[in-house]
């Protein structure tokens, strides 16, 4: 186990009727608010007007923006960013999923710093203060809503990067799984497979001596397994509903990876396609991940071995350590085709015509990736072999 320190000073408000709380934590920070929001989902199933009604009762004064994207856009940010600076925002509340959290992320640091907040994104400079601001979460994937992290699209530089700061973990997070009845089939799938994918990027580590961290993620996988058929049949399964909600924050809040830093490069490869061609990411990273499995398999052996056997219940007698693993990264190739995820970059009418582009992107430095480094030769392998 590697050295670590963990800290996490997002307060979590999870279960039914929780949005109530609004009245609570919102005159924390001001009368001022910005409300952030991707399309129409939550003027038809109710949340909007609850939470104006919510906000009208305790006097605020209301400012919104709409319209985020699902691989929220620097243009949009670049909105918000005025909106805070126009209208004197206190307080941000984002209501959705991952990625109206992530751009609410850009926005808050944005709006406090004196020059291009891409310089931020892409590393250039550091942020040292955001505005404050809270999340409403109607979605079950990324984990956005208590982590430091947000992922940003530069549209016409065809760039999707990462960034952290210790200043965007929100204030807090109301997570309703009431709130997730109305998310769509597909977005459902999508959802659960990024969960897996995150619980994943963390066990593909090279750190010593992890058996808590490993079983954590083990125990969340199998929980995924085991909720999402139940979801996928019946949306208004409250109890599926909130074990998914619940997983998808664990996954990806610090807890399970303390002191098992994990590869990641799964994720760096999704995010130079979504770039070029703008798909749903849980979708590409259903697709990746497996190929990037089996082209480390020398490395990603061990590990896949111990998945096969403890979360995709392979029996290992009579079988070498090269087999139980190919049957385990099978089993999770069908378990994600039940979910009725996509399995080929063609399902997005990708092919090979910008292989080397998305490949150069993914690894601009020329090599990726903490567990099994991939070269740019590797990630170009890796997406070839996902078309």
């Amino acid at each position: 186990m590697e050295n670590f320190t963990f800290n996490n000073p997002t307060k979590l408000i999870f279960g039914r009727d929780t949005l109530d709380e609004l009245k609570t934590e919102i005159p924390k920070y001001g009368s001022r608010i910005l409300i952030t929001y991707g399309g129409g989902s939550i003027k038809r199933n109710g949340i909007y007007d609850r939470t104006l009604d919510l906000l009208a009762a305790l006097d605020m004064q209301i400012f919104e923006l709409s319209g985020i994207e699902a691989n929220p856009r620097l243009t949009t940010v670049y909105e918000g960013i005025t909106l805070c600076r126009e209208e004197k925002i206190d307080f941000i509340l984002a209501i959705g999923g991952g990625s109206v959290i992530d751009a609410t992320k850009a926005i808050a640091v944005g709006a406090l710093y004196e020059g291009d907040v891409w310089d931020i994104i892409t590393g250039q400079d550091e942020a040292k203060k955001a505005l404050p601001f809270g999340t409403v979460l109607t979605i079950a994937a990324t984990g956005s809503e208590m982590n430091p992290i947000s992922v940003i699209t530069n549209w016409e530089t065809k760039e999707k990067l990462l960034w952290t700061s210790p200043y965007v973990y929100p204030a807090f997070s109301i997570l309703d799984p009431v709130h997730t009845f109305s998310v769509p089939k597909e977005q459902t799938i999508y959802g659960a497979v990024d969960i897996m994918s995150h619980a994943m990027e963390h066990y593909f580590s090279a750190a010593p001596n992890t058996p808590l961290n490993e079983r954590m993620v083990e125990s969340l996988l199998t929980t995924v397994m085991e909720a999402a058929p139940k979801v996928l049949a019946n949306p208004e399964d409250y109890e599926g509903r909130a074990t998914l909600l619940f997983c998808g924050t664990m996954a990806f809040n610090g807890v399970l990876n303390q002191g098992m830093n994990g590869d990641w490069s799964t994720h760096v490869i999704e995010h130079a396609v979504s770039a070029v061609y703008d798909i749903p990411h849980g979708g590409g990273i259903g697709i990746i991940f497996p190929h990037w499995i089996r082209h480390h398999l020398d490395t990603t052996e061990k590990k896949m071995k111990q998945l096969a056997i403890r979360v995709f219940e392979v029996d290992p007698v009579g079988k070498s350590d090269r087999e139980i693993a190919e049957e385990g990264l099978k089993r999770l190739r069908q378990t994600w085709d039940q979910f009725g995820a996509p399995n080929r970059l063609m399902d997005y009418q990708i092919d090979d015509q910008r292989l080397l582009e998305m490949a150069s992107k993914a690894a601009p430095s020329g090599r990726i990736g903490g567990f099994a480094p991939s070269t740019l030769e590797d990630v170009t392998e890796i997406l070839k072999s996902s078309l």
